[in-house]
């Protein structure tokens, strides 16, 4: 018995010694990973702090970012409207429209430090501003990661950590979420996927987001407090949306669309970029000769555009030891950024015959002056022809999931200048081969140019003189009639940056640019009314051949 308790006391004292030896050279171990490390710990620290210390120089575009509304150029309505819209008590959610590079992303940056100036606003100090780029924001169908909703992290993914091994899942807010009592403001709106704006509209309404898990369970002790508050009453998510989009409104979903306050930004005109274009080249201290400044103007469609080809000339300046930038220097960047002259239309200064001025509609508070040519020469054989070239002959869309084609509104609106013209003048336009011609860089449609069209042909056929630089923007009527149409003041807008001096539109949008001063308006009810205007006491009488 005792030879028995001596060989377990040798046993339970080799156990023991191999416990000891085992938990020495686990602590070892422990000791060496630590030291590994920490060593490699502080060899990061020194790449990362060796980084931090190395800088470039702040691309001019940051240089000329605006610091406060007066340094957005030429979006002043745009602007009042923004301000109108969330700098109140009851702020609303907006949708920013316009072009690339005219200010928006700049002007959402400002409007919430605007607002929390206000004491009427429910913005208080300190409120959030979260910005977040549509095109690359991503989510997970399963949902484990959605940076802009918020998502839920399941056991299964967590790995070694404390919820993970206990079985909890784990909440992760998202921008809506972060937002809580501010501004969200996405980029490139109308690029989010249909899922998540389907989710983001929920959120809206409810003003916070509701989260699920298979691995939640409402009576688990285990899982804590602060969790069961998020799965059963959801995170807060009440902010104002801001969202900026270059697409035009009815590619949006209506339903996001009815929740929000729209707003237009305008493209930028020759004067708005001319003025960003030399406050660039300050920011940078260098000087912009008159010239270039002339050709950056003709190439930048955008304020963005303007500060890139500034800042692009002014390397080239820099570089051969010039504080100048030269036009040479612009028409240099324009073919090496592949940057094409913008259209613009040559207003003579002389009276011509057969030739108006139109304005047409080119976007959301955006406008253009049109060229539209007439030609009428006796029909050798009867009845004569009608060519017309740079108009949409006809036009596509969807109706209840059908697709239909019609007859475009500029072709309709020919058929009544015809049927107008020879219930006014007596002449049937049968008896000429008529040309029309619109010198534009795109297609032509629309009503509106039948005013213009009509003066024309009137011109063109009694050989009267059009006077200069006078435009007409009118749909006529088969009773003579100018009816009203839309976008007149885009259209009279345009008209003045053309250097246009007279312009004649329907009585009924008069109203809308009343207070104009800058243009002569005149408002007419008829086609008689209009003719008698422009050509009253001049020689009417027809060519020989057909009198």
């Amino acid at each position: 018995m005792d030879g028995f308790s001596g060989i377990l006391a040798v046993g339970q004292i080799i156990l023991l010694a191999a416990i000891l030896a085992l938990l020495f050279s686990q602590g070892k171990a422990q000791q060496v990973n630590k030291s590994y490390l920490e060593r490699e710990s502080e060899k990061e620290l020194a790449k990362l702090n060796h980084l931090r210390r190395i800088s470039l120089t702040e691309p001019l575009a940051e240089k000329t970012r605006p610091e406060n509304f007066s340094e957005i150029i030429g979006q002043e309505e745009g602007i009042e409207a923004l301000k109108a819209a969330l700098c109140g008590p009851n702020p609303q959610h907006v949708i920013l429209y316009g072009p690339p590079g005219v200010g928006k992303t700049a002007a959402a940056r400002l409007v919430l430090k605007e607002a929390i100036k206000s004491p009427a606003s429910p913005f208080k100090e300190g409120a959030a501003f979260v910005e977040v780029d549509a095109t690359c924001t991503r989510f997970d169908e399963r949902g484990i990661a959605d940076p802009l909703l918020g998502s839920v992290h399941d056991p299964i993914y967590q790995g070694a950590g404390p919820l993970g091994i206990a079985g909890i899942p784990q909440p992760k807010p998202g921008a809506v979420t972060k937002a809580h009592g501010g501004i969200l403001f996405i980029d490139e709106i109308g690029e989010l996927h249909p899922v998540q704006m389907n989710k983001l509209l929920k959120v809206l309404e409810d003003r916070k987001v509701f989260l699920e898990s298979a691995y939640y369970f409402s009576e688990n002790p285990e899982i804590p407090q602060h969790i069961h508050e998020i799965f059963q009453k959801g995170l807060p998510a009440d902010f104002r949306l801001i969202g900026a989009t270059t697409r035009k409104p009815e590619e949006l979903p209506p339903a996001l669309r009815s929740r929000c306050v729209e707003i237009f930004f305008k493209p930028l005109g020759d004067e708005e970029i001319r003025e960003i274009a030399q406050n660039a080249a300050k920011k940078i201290g260098i000087s912009l000769g008159k010239h270039a400044l002339q050709t950056i103007v003709k190439y930048a469609n955008s304020g963005r555009e303007a500060v890139n080809i500034v800042q692009l000339a002014a390397g080239l300046a820099l570089g051969e030891g010039r504080k100048r930038i030269l036009a040479r220097d612009v028409l240099f960047v324009a073919r090496a950024g592949n940057y094409h002259p913008k259209p613009q239309i040559v207003l003579s200064d002389e009276p011509a015959i057969g030739r108006a001025l139109g304005l047409a509609v080119t976007g959301p508070k955006s406008g253009a002056v049109l060229a539209v040519e007439a030609l009428a020469e006796p029909a050798e054989n009867l009845p004569g022809s009608i060519n017309v070239s740079g108009i949409i002959e006809e036009e596509k869309f969807s109706q209840s999931h059908t697709e239909l084609i019609a007859r475009s509104k500029i072709r309709g609106a020919l058929d009544n200048v015809f049927a107008v013209f020879r219930s006014q003048t007596g002449i049937n336009p049968q008896k000429y081969d008529i040309y029309f011609n619109f010198p534009a860089p795109w297609p032509v449609d629309g009503p509106s140019a039948g005013l213009a069209l009509l003066v024309a042909l009137y011109s063109a056929v009694f050989r009267c003189l059009i006077p200069a630089k006078t435009a007409f923007t009118g749909e006529i009527s088969l009773l003579g009639e100018i009816c009203p149409v839309g976008g007149i003041p885009d259209k009279i807008e345009a008209a003045v940056r053309a250097g246009v001096k007279t312009v004649f539109l329907p009585w009924g949008n008069y109203p809308e640019v009343e207070g104009n001063k800058k243009i002569n308006l005149v408002p007419v009810k008829s086609v008689d009314e209009a003719l008698n205007y422009l050509f009253a006491g001049k020689d009417q009488s027809l060519p020989s051949s057909l009198a």
